[in-house]
């Protein structure tokens, strides 16, 4: 028979037990704030008291002839963090005991929870400005808490092996980035990674011990170039793995390991890499170096019947923040989600670059010089290398769009703004038109607290440069965005009609982030999308 029990009665409202509030959500991919005990006989949790956090109030205006209020809880940049902490709670008389984590928290974050041993758990707390991350040991039954490490690094992220006295061990070495921990396989030694020491665009598969001894072991066979995932099973003997790269549709297997080995004989993988034909993508990976010498990873696709006598237009697809990459190794890495027409039947020369700041596996220098610098650096490097590619004798310079969702709508604004004699053409889609709308956990992250440094919140928002406008102009926003919100395209809007800028202006009624609910709305927005890029940036090559 099965039984309910409750353990907690304090959670209501915006006091928040075993969940997260949006923030923490979005942010520190946080959903289950639970954590089951080895003997099942206690949870740990968090708590989020998010009262100190202000309601953002979107309008709902079609749905019934009286609007209708969405309060959305959100804390902006500079505003009151969410006050986290961890208690754990014995299933049979319900009682909870608080972990007595030092620091205020109203000013850190709790970030990361698991169970160490059965009476024992570990949690990962970050300061405000995310700079400092310490580690704490914790007795579940008495809620002491011991720090038993401040993370250092030495400029890549490595792997180490940290005792419960916090002394560490460095078990990989070299000048690459470890970009994920797939499986831990203690009884045997080994911890398996993902890194691409000698490409940023792709990722395999490694494992070393973890004694510390000898070097990392590529275990992804050396011929399949280009994006790897894997799920490994306990002991490490068996993994569901994926792969693809820009010209080799993505394909599954079960292998075993460490051989990598498909299951039955059934090698799939190796199988599709071998009847898999680039020439036919349209696709080359690139590099481009500016004029100040930074050098940046790249694709282009060229339009079908290419004929490199003739000028083809160039349309850039920009993302350039530190939330992802847009040049990798991987099929559809071009995407296809907004065009009704093929890009490469249609006559363009379609191009992304990764400029520095983006999560490129390339060190500490390259990821952090973005800090304080987003909407400068990064719109910087991107017309710097635009123009290395309009160098090019089938580049047509008076041709020239930009466009980009999100972060990319944000730098399709910043780039249109800040070197309008480059870019002639922009779509923008769901932007962040002043920084200091944005969620304090990414934004803060990046540029700082606001308090101490402004003057960069206003020189990275496109805001500032609205009267720069002089090419043509598709501004595209949800009114129902809770993520970014509307009020940034109502600002924007304003700026623009205080120049006397004319634009084009297209909102979508209650639409979210990703501007899909509705019917027919995901129809209209590719036809809107492609309709003006042809009219205002017309393909094919010319003589």
């Amino acid at each position: 028979t099965l039984v309910v029990k409750q353990l907690t009665k304090d959670g209501k409202g915006k006091l928040i037990n075993g969940t997260f509030d949006w923030v923490y959500e979005e942010e520190f991919f946080l959903r289950d704030g639970f954590r089951w005990s080895t003997d099942s006989k206690n949870i740990a949790y968090w708590q989020v008291d998010a009262n100190g956090t202000r309601d953002f109030y979107m309008i709902n205006n079609t749905d019934s002839v009286y609007s209708r209020i969405i309060p959305v809880e959100y804390p902006k940049v500079g505003q009151p963090i969410s006050r986290v902490k961890v208690g754990v709670v014995n299933v049979n008389n319900a009682v909870t005991k608080w972990m007595g984590i030092p620091g205020d928290p109203g000013k850190n974050y709790l970030v990361r929870l698991e169970w160490a041993a059965s009476g024992e758990v570990i949690v990962q707390q970050l300061d405000r400005k995310q700079q400092v991350s310490n580690l704490y040991l914790c007795n579940a039954g008495t809620g002491s808490a011991k720090k038993i490490y401040s993370e250092k690094k030495d400029g890549w992220r490595h792997l180490y092996v940290i005792d419960r006295e916090g002394k560490e061990k460095l078990i990989t070495r070299g000048n690459y980035d470890v970009t994920d921990i797939v499986n831990v396989d203690e009884a045997n030694g080994f911890v398996y990674f993902m890194a691409s020491p000698d490409d940023a665009t792709s990722s395999y598969l490694y494992r070393v011990s973890l004694s510390g001894a000898g070097v990392p072991e590529l275990l992804t066979p050396a011929f399949q170039k280009g994006t790897h995932k894997y799920e490994i099973s306990p002991g490490a003997i068996y993994a569901f793995h994926q792969f693809s790269n820009y010209y080799t549709p993505t394909t599954a297997e079960l292998i075993t390991l460490p051989d990598h080995r498909g299951i039955n004989g059934e090698n799939r993988v190796a199988n599709a890499v071998s009847k898999a034909d680039s020439s036919k993508s349209g696709i080359s990976f690139f590099k481009v170096k500016t004029a100040e010498g930074i050098e940046m990873d790249a694709w282009m696709q060229k339009p079908a019947n290419f004929d490199p006598a003739k000028k083809y237009p160039v349309v850039f697809y920009v993302y350039t923040e530190p939330w992802r990459q847009t040049v990798q190794n991987r099929y559809g890495v071009t995407g296809a989600e907004l065009r009704n027409a093929d890009f490469f039947k249609d006559g363009y020369l379609y191009v992304s670059l990764d400029n520095r700041g983006t999560p490129a596996p390339k060190g500490r220098s390259w990821r952090k010089s973005i800090y304080q610098q987003i909407g400068i650096l990064n719109i910087h490097d991107q017309a710097m290398g635009a123009k290395e590619i309009l160098k090019l004798p089938y580049a047509d310079s008076s041709r020239v769009a930009v466009w980009g969702w999100s972060g990319g709508g944000t730098a399709t604004l910043n780039l249109m703004f800040q070197y309008p004699e480059i870019y002639k053409t922009g779509i923008s889609i769901a932007a962040v038109a002043n920084q200091l709308t944005y969620d304090n956990v990414y934004q803060e992250r990046y540029m700082g607290d606001p308090f101490e440094s402004l003057d960069v919140y206003k020189k990275g928002s496109p805001l500032t440069y609205a009267q720069n406008l002089k090419g043509n102009l598709l501004y595209i926003h949800g009114t129902g965005d809770d993520n970014v919100h509307y009020q940034n395209a109502e600002m924007l809007v304003n700026e623009l009609i205080r120049y006397n800028k004319q634009f084009q202006f297209m909102p979508y009624p209650n639409r979210s982030h990703g501007i899909y609910e509705g019917a027919g709305t995901r129809q209209h927005l590719s036809t809107l999308f492609s309709e003006y890029m042809r009219k205002n940036c017309p393909p094919g090559g010319r003589d």
